[in-house]
């Protein structure tokens, strides 16, 4: 009589009462198929170092990323991400970045080489090839200068795609790159290399440690790079930024950072239904890890929730440097 009296006839929690019926009715699900794993790679062999501000996160010489590559693989993770910690070459030019016998091309060639069913991506951006850390060429005033750092990027993608990277990510965020980029893989032959756009990145204080990893922190100083990436107080500024990317022939948008910004993943799901990527950015892996080894979070159960708030905002995909773990724990 109590139940009939004050229940009505549907009540939601009877779906949740069993493990059988809470799979059935699951609206997301996270797969290794989601997951793209960044690495960082140093230059000569045998080299190995840890990022302090990411603990589990290292850097690795060629020859020990081969090794982190077969894991991946072998664990149904579709992508790398690579990531050059650059220690010889800096300059105001950026000319390193074009250098088809530098770190990337060198690493990326090996890797298909290897692993040729292992999808591979290069960052495209000057910030760890320049002694300014800057993502561009500066003029006299320290401004970055959109056209001209847009024609170095060409030639670094050029190189990359020329190495044989999969996906090229252009980071930089100047205006217009994205249509110089397309249209120099087609005039050369590059007809299948996809771009994935880092099309709403924002200046975010979240950064940090990925800084650290690839050693332009120092380099950048008390310096900022509020005038080319986005202001994160707005969203339909990042509505501007995919559509003119798609328009100039990105095949893949990305979002970063990743959880502060759930909501624009999700408008730009919504309003565009392109293939969609998030960036889990360091400065968000570093304080589940923190909190985690301080005894305050589950991590597994944390960074597994944390990858599912993508898929439900609309990600297609994650960029993150859990992948490795999220895959072992998936597959267990």
């Amino acid at each position: 009589m109590f139940a009939n009296r004050y229940f009505p006839a549907t009540r939601l929690r009877r779906m949740r009462r069993d493990d059988f019926s809470r799979r059935l009715m699951r609206e997301n699900v996270l797969t290794t198929n989601d997951l793209i794993y960044p690495v960082f790679v140093l230059e000569g062999q045998g080299r190995e170092q840890a990022v302090t501000s990411m603990p589990g996160v290292v850097r690795q010489s060629l020859d020990k990323l081969l090794f982190t590559a077969e894991d991946a693989l072998q664990l149904g993770i579709p992508m790398l991400s690579i990531f050059p910690v650059v220690e010889t070459g800096k300059d105001n030019s950026g000319k390193e970045a074009y250098n088809p016998d530098g770190l990337v091309p060198t690493v990326v060639r090996e890797l298909k080489a290897r692993f040729p069913e292992l999808g591979v991506m290069t960052d495209l951006a000057l910030d760890p090839y320049t002694i300014h850390g800057q993502d561009g060429l500066l003029d006299d005033s320290g401004y970055v200068l959109n056209d001209e750092t847009t024609e170095v990027l060409v030639q670094q993608a050029l190189c990359h795609a020329e190495a044989g990277a999969d996906v090229l990510g252009p980071s930089d965020m100047m205006d217009g790159r994205i249509g110089a980029i397309r249209s120099a893989l087609e005039e050369d032959g590059y007809i299948h290399t996809r771009i994935l756009a880092y099309s709403a990145k924002y200046a975010s204080a979240f950064y940090g440690p990925f800084r650290d990893a690839v050693g332009s922190a120092a380099n950048l100083g008390k310096a900022d790079k509020y005038t080319y990436q986005m202001d994160p107080a707005n969203l339909d500024e990042a509505i501007q930024e995919v559509a003119m990317d798609l328009e100039e022939g990105a095949d893949m948008v990305m979002i970063k950072p990743g959880m502060p910004y759930l909501d624009v993943i999700r408008r730009i799901k919504d309003t565009f239904k392109v293939p969609t990527y998030a960036y889990q950015v360091s400065g968000e892996y570093a304080m589940l890890k923190a909190a985690a080894q301080n005894g305050w979070l589950d991590e597994e159960k944390c960074m597994m929730e944390s990858l599912l708030a993508f898929k439900r905002a609309g990600a297609d995909g994650i960029l993150t440097y859990f992948a490795l773990d999220a895959a072992r724990l998936l597959r267990r």
